[in-house]
This record gives C-alpha cells, sequence and structure tokens, in this order.
C-alpha cells in the first residue's frame, strides 16, 4: 500500500497523528510505504517522522519541494491555504514511475479502521476514487461546469498513477487552475472537479467524513445534491455509525482550544502515540466556539436555513481563518 501526504513543517504534528493513525489500524497489511512530498521541513521534524514510521517496520520516501511558485508557469492565489495543498498535482514528475496506484491522504484526516477495503476498490478506468461534498452550492458547481455533475473532496483520493499518467490529468488540472486565473475558491479541488469530472469514481463517505454529515439529516442532504443522487440512504447510515476517515473540515478542528467535535479525541489519542504529543492547542479560537456551538443548537430544527445561511457566510469564515492563519504563522 502506498500513501502519500503533502505538507510544510507547521502541520508536522497533525500529519503525524495521521500517520500513527495508519501505522496503528493497519498492522496486518504486509507493507505500507509512506511518500511525504514536503515543504521547508526542518531536519529535526524529518527525523522524527522517519522514526515514527520505521518504529512500526513501516518504510517512507521524503521529497522535498522547491518553492512552488517555480512549478507553474503563471500568478495564482491560494486564497488563504497554504500552498504546498498544490504540491498533489504535481505526483506525476514528482513519485517514482513504478508507483502505480496511491491513496492521498489530507494531514488533518484520522484512520480510525483498516484501510484494505478501501485500497483495493477497483475504480476501472477512472483517474481516481473520490467522495462526494454535497454542501457545495450550485453556482459554485455552475461556474466549474459542474451542473449535472457531482463535486468531490480531494481530502481523501484513491489514485490510479497509470491512468493519471495516461491521460495527463496533471497538467489538464493545472490548465484548469490557469484558465480561472490562479483564482479559484478551493484551488487544486475545484481544479480537479472541473478537468476530470467525468473521470472521477464515487466512494463512500465513509471514507472522507467530515461534519457535514453530523449536521445534516438524510433528508436535507438528498435535497442538496439535487435529482442526481450521488449518496445513499444506506450509505450514510453506514457512515455515521462507524466513519473510517475522519476529516477535520472547516474551523472545527482539534488541535484548536475550545472545539468541540465529536471525533477530537480520536486526533489526541493518536497526536498521544507521536512526539509531538506536547504540542500546545492552537489558540484565539474559544470565542469562536462558543458562538459557533451556539449557532449549531440553533439551527437543529432548520438544517436548510443553516445551510443557507453558511454559505452566505463562507466569505467572513474565510477571512477569520486567513487572519488566524497569519497570526498563528507570525509566532
Amino acid at each position: 500500500m502506498n500513501i502519500l501526504y503533502t505538507f510544510n513543517d507547521k502541520f508536522v504534528p497533525q500529519v503525524g497523528a495521521s500517520i500513527c493513525s495508519v501505522c496503528e489500524n493497519n498492522k496486518e497489511i504486509e507493507e505500507i510505504h509512506f511518500y511525504l512530498l514536503t515543504y521547508q521541513l526542518e531536519d529535526k521534524n524529518k527525523q522524527l517522522l522517519d522514526d515514527s514510521i520505521s518504529n512500526y517496520n513501516r518504510s517512507v520516501t521524503f521529497i522535498s519541494l522547491a518553492n512552488l511558485n517555480s512549478y507553474f508557469d503563471f500568478d495564482f492565489d491560494t486564497l488563504g491555504w497554504n500552498p504546498v495543498i498544490l504540491a498533489r498535482l504535481l505526483i506525476a514528475n514528482l513519485l517514482p514511475e513504478e508507483v502505480d496506484r496511491i491513496l492521498y491522504l489530507d494531514g488533518d484526516t484520522i484512520i480510525r479502521n483498516n484501510l484494505s477495503d478501501l485500497w483495493s476498490t477497483e475504480i476501472g478506468t477512472c483517474v481516481i476514487g473520490a467522495c462526494v461534498e454535497p454542501t457545495v452550492d450550485i453556482e459554485r458547481k455552475v461556474q466549474l461546469g459542474l451542473e449535472s455533475a457531482p463535486y468531490f473532496n480531494s481530502g481523501v483520493l484513491l489514485i490510479n498513477l497509470n491512468q493519471w499518467r495516461k491521460t495527463k490529468a496533471g497538467e489538464r488540472i493545472i490548465d484548469f487552475y490557469k484558465a480561472g486565473q490562479g483564482r479559484l475558491f478551493a484551488p487544486d479541488q475545484d481544479a480537479i472537479n472541473g478537468a476530470l469530472k467525468e473521470e472521477i469514481f464515487i466512494l463512500s463517505p465513509k471514507y472522507n467524513f467530515s461534519n457535514t454529515f453530523l449536521y445534516y439529516p438524510y433528508r436535507t442532504i438528498k435535497h442538496m445534491m439535487g435529482k442526481n443522487i450521488y449518496i445513499s440512504e444506506v450509505c450514510y447510515r453506514e457512515a455515521k455509525k462507524d466513519p473510517c476517515i475522519i476529516h477535520y473540515l472547516g474551523e472545527e478542528r482539534p488541535w484548536r482550544k475550545g472545539n468541540t467535535h465529536k471525533y477530537k479525541d480520536d486526533y489526541i489519542y493518536y497526536l498521544k502515540k507521536t512526539p509531538w504529543k506536547y504540542t500546545e492547542m492552537e489558540d484565539g479560537w474559544q470565542l469562536y466556539f462558543i458562538c459557533w456551538k451556539i449557532f449549531n443548537f440553533c439551527m437543529i430544527p432548520v438544517p436548510m436555513i443553516r445551510y443557507k445561511l453558511i454559505n452566505s457566510l463562507i466569505p467572513a469564515f474565510m477571512r477569520y481563518r486567513s487572519n488566524q492563519l497569519s497570526k498563528n504563522n507570525e509566532k
């Protein structure tokens, strides 16, 4: 099994916890090789990651990235996201030719169960397998040419690298991003959806489980999807009952003080098994989470109103997030 992460030095504790959760829950898998595409990774953290993975008798390859701007021939603005998120678009050039399949995981994921079923999923001639993100509004889908196609979250991707290379998927995704003048709302994710809209295999939401499925009942999820139902009620309930991969989307992240994420203890549990177990919680979010908890409680009876309010407030959330990240980066 090949697993890929892309991250910079500031996200090492989260990636360390995610890698630990992979290793702890997949001990019966004979071989797991981690490919870590890193940007500005300190030697100390590199050695700690290497030691942590070796302790589980797993192997790792580090691939250091230069200035990410040098990989693109156009200007881009990731709108508050760290540019390292774009590294996954370069995998055809950065990963060894003999790697024909790889599971990409965002650093803000925690694996709770065995990954064998996901890894062995046959996706046919599709380039990638991914999970539907049903909350994307129709205006954004129209802008990306997805009026009658699902929109996918790119935090968990089962990638057929042979097909990726054969169809020049990376180049097509970058071209789509360039055509959007390097200013797409969710940079790499929007570009992946727009460029590969007919080449993505639908995976169960249990492999990319976010708060979306906690805040909205199935009838609301179904309404969001419109006439094309990409997530069945059976899959929805299965995912809620026992999610395999938790993806800490949005601002409610378990390494921030005051968060009330249902699966925050999963993150803390695996973090404590890593060399970064004494990492301090991110400060400055307590008031935000108090307001967030009140908002969510009030919205329980009216999930569609919640959905419309959230969409209208997303620009404000993005500005707040960007300001908080700037403050933390200055520390």
